[in-house]
This record gives structure tokens, C-alpha cells and sequence, in this order.
């Protein structure tokens, strides 16, 4: 009897290890596939005019108003929800971590984690660019601040959940250790807990950074696009994500192969902050033990 329990138990383990490899090895397939793609047709357009040239010039124009422009509005996206995501992710982890409260904002968190993009940067032309048209005399204001909001309400549920996670696996010890010390809550909390996550926050940070260079749908409703470069944050900006969609909506062979190379920017980029996220994490990690 126990010799046919631990022969059926072999045998679904086996089947559902060789399901489990067959999944991996097919998804790999299709990202392998993905990869090879997007190397192979962006690295013939990938050279110096791509940087140094606008997109007005067309077919013989580059990216380098959208490098700017994605920049500009990831840069000040996570000026806007760091601080806000780590303040509510210390507030989850140490004051509301097991109320009712908490978890609903939790509950809510994970909802707008896992909200379309485009419903966001809908939301945000119904509050931001909207209204603004009234001071513009009736002309629609998208702008790159428009823009950085949209992006910032993406990321800010990644580094809300982040912070989170990194102040619950603090081992209570190390509280303890200190509350006995005298040391006050709020002290505990930013001199000592918040130094031992902090190496989970950064990569959270990078992690939601990387998420946030490919969005499409919520710049087309604020920021918009445009052709010339322009340091104006209240004006239309371009971006990397929205050039790649108008340029692939062209007929010329030509603005395909920038799409591609813009695309492969873009990889490369996601591709370096997931690398220095884990290297920035393991480093950490060996200097705490």
C-alpha cells in the first residue's frame, strides 16, 4: 500500500515538474523571441542622430526631444510618489498594520495596482488637463506636469506596497531591542527600521521606475507629444512610449525602423534598472550580514 501511495506520489511529481518546465521553457520562447526582435530591428537605427536629432525631422529626424521629454516626466513622477509611497508604506507597516484600516488601504492599494493605465491618465485629464484649459482661454493644456502625475499615480501603489512588505519582514527583535532601549516610536522607525529596509525601498523605487518608461495610454490624454523639444513642463512634451506609437502609424519604412530603435531603448533601460535593482539588493544584503 505505501509502496503504491509513494509510487502515485513520484509520478505526480514528476508530471507536474515536466508542466511546470514545459510553461517556463515556452514563456522564455516567446521573451527570447521578443528580445531577439527588438535587437535585430532597432540596433540598425540605433546611432548618433538618433540623440541629437528631433522628431520633426521626420524620416531623418531621431528621438532626442523624447529622450528629454521621458526623462523629464519619470524623474519628476517619482519626485511626486517616493516620498508620498514611502510615508504611506511606513504608516501600513508600523501604525495600521493589523487594524481595519490598514487593510483596507491595503485593499485599495491593490486595486490601484492593478488599475488600466489608461483609466489613470484618464482621470488625470479630467482633474488636471481639463481645468487648466479654463485659464488658457478654452485651448486643451496637456502638458509634461500633466503627464508626471499620471505616471506618478502608476507608480505610487509600487512603492507603497515596496515599503510595505520591507518594514513587515523587519524581525520584531530588533523593535523590541529598541522600544526597551526608551528609543520613541518615531525615532525607531527612521533611524533604525527604515535604515535596514532601505535597500528594499531603492529597488522598489527602480523597479517602479522601469514600469513607468514604458507607459503609453495616460501620456496621450496629459502630456500628449510633440514634435520640437521643449523644456517648458507646462507645455505638450514628447516621450519615448508615444513617438514609438505615432511613428508606427506611419506608412515610411523609415519612421518604423526609429520605432524599433526607441523600443530598444527602452529595453535596455528596463533591462539596467532590473540589474542594478538586484545588484543595489544583493549588495545591501552582504553588507548587512
Amino acid at each position: 500500500m505505501m509502496t503504491m501511495l509513494h509510487a502515485r506520489r513520484r509520478l505526480t511529481n514528476t508530471v507536474a515538474f515536466a508542466l511546470s518546465a514545459l510553461v517556463t521553457a515556452v514563456g522564455l520562447m516567446f521573451l527570447g523571441w521578443i528580445l531577439w526582435v527588438t535587437l535585430e530591428r532597432g540596433i540598425s537605427a540605433l546611432n548618433l542622430q538618433l540623440f541629437t536629432r528631433i522628431s520633426a525631422h521626420g524620416a531623418e529626424g531621431g528621438l532626442a526631444n523624447a529622450i528629454v521629454g521621458s526623462v523629464f516626466m519619470d524623474l519628476l513622477a517619482l519626485l511626486l510618489c517616493v516620498p508620498v509611497g514611502v510615508l504611506a508604506g511606513v504608516f501600513l507597516g508600523e501604525y495600521a498594520s493589523r487594524s481595519r484600516l490598514g487593510s483596507a488601504i491595503r485593499f485599495l492599494n491593490d486595486i490601484l495596482l492593478s488599475a488600466p493605465s489608461i483609466v489613470l491618465g484618464l482621470f488625470v485629464y479630467v482633474i488636471v488637463v481639463v481645468p487648466s484649459s479654463q485659464i488658457t482661454n478654452g485651448a486643451v493644456s496637456f502638458s509634461g506636469v500633466a503627464g508626471a502625475i499620471a505616471l506618478a499615480l502608476i507608480g505610487l501603489p509600487v512603492i507603497v506596497r515596496t515599503t510595505d512588505e520591507m518594514l513587515r519582514l523587519v524581525p520584531g527583535t530588533l523593535r523590541e531591542a529598541a522600544l526597551s532601549l526608551g528609543v520613541p516610536q518615531w525615532k525607531l522607525t527612521v533611524q533604525v527600521l527604515m535604515r535596514v529596509a532601505a535597500s528594499g525601498i531603492v529597488t522598489g523605487a527602480l523597479l517602479a521606475l522601469a514600469r513607468l518608461a514604458g507607459e503609453t495610454a495616460p501620456l496621450l490624454f496629459t502630456a500628449f507629444g510633440n514634435n520640437f523639444m521643449t523644456l517648458n513642463p507646462l507645455a505638450a512634451t514628447a516621450s519615448i512610449p508615444v513617438t514609438i506609437y505615432h511613428y508606427t502609424n506611419d506608412p515610411n519604412p523609415a519612421m518604423h525602423a526609429i520605432a524599433w530603435a526607441g523600443a530598444l531603448l527602452i529595453t535596455l533601460l528596463v533591462l539596467a534598472l532590473g540589474l542594478l535593482a538586484r545588484w543595489y539588493l544583493k549588495r545591501n544584503r552582504i553588507t548587512h550580514d
